[in-house]
């Protein structure tokens, strides 16, 4: 089960995970992000601190968008997530091509020094 929510803000858009992604799921992820990027935000946050578990799936979703978001100059950040989901962006190397942060505040000093 997941539910994705959006707030958005002048500067940039963030998407609220909370729960799991996995290939039942995954599209949803897909949908939302491709709805964000038709938004032009220059920077697209995710809060993980909800999410409990990522599959390949999910992970694929957001490699997908990496080169559109090089291309359209957008600052793609992720935050919050537990040790358990970190980790498989960091046993994979996602975390070479993902900003990871660990809280939202990091995720926004971050944008701002940009």
């Amino acid at each position: 089960m997941l539910s994705i929510d959006k707030q958005k803000d002048i500067e940039h858009v963030t998407l609220i995970l909370d729960g799991q992604v996995d290939a039942s799921n995954s599209v949803e992820l897909d949908d939302e992000i491709k709805e964000v990027l038709s938004l032009n935000y220059k920077t697209i946050l995710v809060d993980g601190s909800g999410l409990d578990y990522i599959s390949s799936a999910g992970l694929g979703v957001f490699m997908s968008y990496l080169e559109d978001f090089e291309e359209k100059d957008i600052q793609f950040l992720i935050f919050g997530l537990s040790d358990k989901v970190a980790n498989v962006f960091h046993i994979l190397g996602l975390d070479q091509l993902i900003t990871l942060k660990a809280n939202k505040e990091d995720a926004l000093k971050t944008i701002n020094e940009a």
